[in-house]
């Protein structure tokens, strides 16, 4: 089906493929789609419902029905689209969603039953018998599920992720996006020009327009060639942009190896977040077709489909052509196809008065009201009296369609044009973005270029940028003409979205069942849900649905748009995150030092902290917590804090915020001092907690826990941008950025004297800027030990030079290092909580903090954790020890009353922290319902996992130094 005479593949270098097993050759620059057309293969697929045969529609991204699975070794990559994937020599591409082999699909019986299958059967057949839910249906619709399958084996394939910016974003390279382009560029703005396919130029590609006198695809060529030599302009091909988002960012996906056979240390593709000042968005539009009677038929394809792969890779997809449309552009098609000394067998035009005439016969005012033949084109009914005619392809228009769908992303809604009959952007739907081109209703070549030019100047414009523009060279400028045709009525299934099997009868019986809303009808119908999201489909469903209930298309409206545009592998977006990057290793500092001295290391929320400290002669762990826990309650230690979320917080209303954000107050809070807070949750349990300092007036930082950093910080984004967008604050996270060290024990003070180019002296919870070595650094007095401790905070660059410098002093005081075992039994002596208590199911009464809640002012949680249930009858902290035979305490055991059985509906509280002090032996933390008032109670502790069973103590949380003299002196 080759014609020597056209195409703009290069036929010098031939590539072999398979296809269901079979070889198959074609050329340089062909698809997959367009080399099995080449070789007269036609059913490519299988529908998902009935499994009714499938072929090529369309020789784009709208593509509904030629997806197949690629193999390559032991990976698997389904729902590729034949007429995206260029054809790469070795490559091996398998039909999917059939039983049995593509030609003879077992599965093809369920077309037999359709009667029983109409829309919404599921609905109704899954209900009963209620028993067979479990074991019948809900096996039966997984094994369904899905198109193509994965191998299951682990994806090997690299990926990607990268960021760019640019002052303007130009989506498409057809005659519109080029003409902004070169108008940008020339304008000295910094340019990006994305296109999906893997030549530039759109649509001129697989036209016989002529621009400026020459072939649009040569006069495409030339103008990229001039924008590729401007150092401002990035081109980007095969780069679909997927979706628009706030503040201008738009994600794009690249294919980078997926035409080449060997990508060696290439990814296969890269995610790009865009961030552009401004975006000129030239992406098309999208012919639609005409439901009628068997309109699904292999052969059966959009008639610009045709154009395409006749103009751009020289391929017939049929000896006898037959063509139905209800526009001019259908007839182009026609002409296209006759130079080419294709026999066209009838051209059909709904119009009565349509003004066209050819060497063929020319059928006006009918209809195409059937397809003969099953997988392939056997022969067309035409209506007015002109009965059957052979033919084995069909080409079929109904219009075009505006590519509307990035515009729509930001819950814009296209307005209905009556002259082109489709729905069009309308202006501001996503701000910084102007719609030229087809894709904003300008179908013509000549009104496409003006378009290009005017809208990049209204961009430009917006930058403060004086354009330059190109001039705007001669093309093609008929009008378009369409008369709206969207079904053929008939008998028999006439077909609107091929994938799925949804029919102009399901969408009336949709309608007729009272789902009359679009979006309802979605779902029901199942309509635009399949892989091509309804590109195809739904304009013309819409129509029909608007028919049925008596209203008009506008008055109908469209469904919503959503990311992605085209379907984005979730490996792309997750770069990275394969293997060990799956949950990123962060690592601070101090990292490398600690691991030379044998420190075990252990996850804290995604960073690698040490465990212990182990020293020469110590055989277990629990010597060397016990040695760091007294080196620090009698000398200095130094442990590595870095990890801690540290947010900066700036503005003039930056106290007002904290207030909003913390149970007590924080905007008395006078520079130099540092305050405790608690953040509650929005239905009034604790979120998080930590420190917050007062750097300088309207300048805070923020430290929370660790294993909260990114909650918090999400949390700050929400309460600015939604609770209070009132506030004039900015913040960032700077956890990164500031190496932070706990210098904890009675000599703290005099190991800060060596290391500090000028002593600070500085009250419990104040805080100051100091020197170290030149270094400007930031000294906190605060302490998770219950000891005169320090936190000490340098630039990130300084941290393991200041970890190890004060390693040095501390060794030459008697201390030492100390790690998260060390951390921990201290924190639990002094009742101190982390996320083992403030698991996100406890208030801050539970955890004796009630009485900071402030009742002067409002905040975050304020009101529901007044509710009634969260202030009586609660499980509250209580500290707890061994007081019978069995010493031994495990988290998570429950508490009983000694005489009665450990059962669930018995059971008082819990454990959440335990560990050994060496002063004091075995204690912990728990909740216990109404625990401040029974302290001194004996109860049983029970651990059914490891069956253990403690007598235990009741007492207060805080078991050394309650009134915190040491922290303070």
């Amino acid at each position: 089906m080759r014609l020597e005479n056209k195409g703009l593949v290069d036929r010098s270098e031939r590539r072999s493929f398979t296809f269901d097993g079979m070889s198959y050759a074609g050329f340089k620059g062909d698809t997959l789609a367009s080399t099995l057309l080449a070789n007269n293969v036609h059913l490519v697929g299988r529908s998902f419902k009935y499994h009714r045969p499938r072929g090529l529609i369309s020789d784009g991204t709208q593509e509904p029905n030629g997806l197949v699975e690629l193999h390559r070794g032991n990976q698997i990559t389904p729902n590729v689209r034949l007429t995206g994937q260029e054809l790469v020599s070795g490559l091996d591409a398998r039909s999917q969603n059939h039983w049995g082999s593509l030609e003879w699909d077992v599965l093809e019986l369920n077309d037999l039953v359709s009667p029983f299958l109409s829309a919404g059967f599921y609905y109704k057949t899954f209900m009963w018998p209620k028993a067979f839910w479990e074991k019948v249906y809900e096996p039966f619709i997984r094994r369904a599920a899905g198109l193509g399958r994965l191998s299951m084996a682990q994806n090997t394939d690299r990926y990607d992720k990268a960021f760019a910016f640019c002052d303007v974003l130009v989506i498409g390279s057809g005659p519109s996006g080029i003409m902004a382009a070169l108008t940008a560029a020339n304008a000295g703005a910094q340019v990006i020009l994305a296109e999906e396919d893997f030549v530039f130029g759109g649509r001129l590609n697989s036209e016989t327009y002529e621009i400026g006198g020459k072939p649009g695809h040569i006069w495409a060529k030339e103008q990229i060639a001039k924008l590729g030599q401007m150092d401002n302009v990035r081109l980007m091909k095969r780069t679909t942009v997927t979706g628009a988002y706030d503040g201008g960012t738009y994600g794009a996906v690249e294919r980078v190896s997926h035409h080449v056979a060997q990508s060696g240390e290439a990814p296969l593709e890269t995610f790009w977040r865009i961030v552009a000042k401004g975006c000129v968005y030239a992406a098309g539009a999208m012919e639609r077709p005409i439901a009628f009677q068997n309109n699904d038929r292999p052969g059966v394809m959009m008639a610009s489909a045709l154009r395409g792969y006749l103009n751009r890779y020289g391929v017939a997809a049929g000896k006898r052509v037959a063509l139905f449309g209800n526009n001019d552009d259908a007839f182009r098609t026609a002409k296209d196809l006759s130079d080419a000394g294709a026999h066209i067998v009838a051209y059909v035009d709904s119009r009565a008065d349509a003004e066209i005439s050819g060497d063929f016969p020319i059928y006006r005012g009918a209809h195409v009201t059937n397809v003969k033949g099953r997988k392939l084109v056997e022969g067309v009914t035409i209506s007015n009296g002109v009965g059957d005619v052979m033919a084995d392809c069909l080409g079929v228009s109904g219009g075009y369609n505006p590519t509307v769908h990035l515009p729509c992303h930001m819950n814009g809604r296209p307005q209905w044009n009556e002259q082109i009959a489709a729905f069009i952007p309308v202006p501001d739907m996503v701000p910084g973005m102007e719609v030229a081109g087809a894709a904003g209703g300008s179908f013509s070549t000549k009104a496409c270029l003006k378009s290009g030019i005017f809208r990049a100047k209204e961009v430009l414009k917006a930058l403060g940028l004086d354009a330059r523009a190109p001039t705007c060279p001669d093309a093609e400028d008929d009008p378009t003409k369409i008369s709206p045709l969207w079904a053929v009525p008939g008998k028999g299934r006439a077909w609107l979205d091929f994938q799925n099997d949804v029919t102009v009868k399901d969408v009336k019986l949709a309608a007729q069942e009272n789902f009359k809303s679009v979006e309802h009808m979605k779902r029901y119908t199942t309509q635009g849900m399949a892989p091509d999201q309804g590109k195809n489909s739904n304009v013309n469903a819409l129509a029909v649905l608007a028919d049925a209930t008596g209203r008009g298309i506008p008055e109908t409206g469209t469904t919503t748009f959503r990311p992605p545009y085209t379907p984005v592998s979730i490996a792309a977006m997750g770069a990275y995150a394969q293997g060990n990057g799956f949950a990123p290793q962060r690592f601070t500092t101090s990292d490398k030092v600690s691991r030379d001295l044998g420190a075990p290391m252990i996850e804290a929320g995604l960073w690698y902290r040490p465990s212990y400290f182990p020293k020469d002669g110590e055989t277990h762990w629990r010597q060397s917590c016990d040695r760091e826990v007294n080196m620090v309650r009698s000398a200095v230690g130094i442990a590595d804090v870095s990890t801690l979320g540290k947010i900066d917080i700036q503005g003039p209303d930056a106290g007002a915020f904290l207030d909003f954000l913390y149970i007590n107050t924080f905007s008395t809070l006078k520079p130099g001092k540092v305050r405790y807070g608690i953040m509650l949750r929005e239905d009034g349990h604790v979120m998080d907690d930590g420190t917050t300092a007062c750097i300088a007036e309207n300048h805070y930082v923020m430290t929370t826990t660790t294993a909260a950093a990114g909650q918090v910080m999400r949390h700050l984004e929400f309460v600015s941008q939604c609770l209070r967008p009132d506030l004039d604050v900015q913040f960032i996270s700077v956890t990164e950025q500031w190496a932070q060290f706990a210098v904890a024990g009675p000599r703290s003070r005099d190991l800060l004297a060596q290391v500090l180019d000028a002593e600070l002296d500085l009250p419990f919870m104040g805080c100051g800027v100091v020197s170290i070595g030149g270094v400007k650094a930031r000294l906190f007095r605060i302490s998770f030990s219950g000891e005169h401790a320090y936190e000490l905070a340098v630039p990130a660059r300084y941290g393991e030079s200041l970890f190890k410098g004060l390693l040095a002093e501390a060794e030459a005081l008697g201390g030492g290092a100390y790690g998260m075992e060390a951390l921990n039994v201290m924190r639990i002596e002094k009742g101190f909580i982390t996320h083992s208590e403030i698991h996100g199911r406890v208030t801050a009464g539970d955890i004796g903090m009630g009485m900071m809640m402030s009742k002067k002012k409002d905040f975050i949680g304020k009101t529901a954790a007044m509710r009634p249930g969260l202030l009586e009858d609660r499980e509250e902290l209580v500290g707890l020890k061994p007081v019978g035979a069995v010493k031994e305490l495990n988290a998570g055991a429950f508490f009983f009353a000694e005489e009665a059985d450990a059962i669930r509906e018995n059971q008082q509280g819990y454990t959440t922290s335990v560990g050994f002090s060496p002063e004091l032996g075995k204690i912990g933390l728990g909740f216990l319902k109404n625990g401040r008032e029974r302290h001194g109670e004996v109860l049983k502790l029970v651990d059914h996992l490891r069956e253990v069973t403690t007598r235990v103590e009741i007492c207060d949380p805080v078991f050394l130094d309650p009134e915190g003299s040491k922290a303070r002196d």
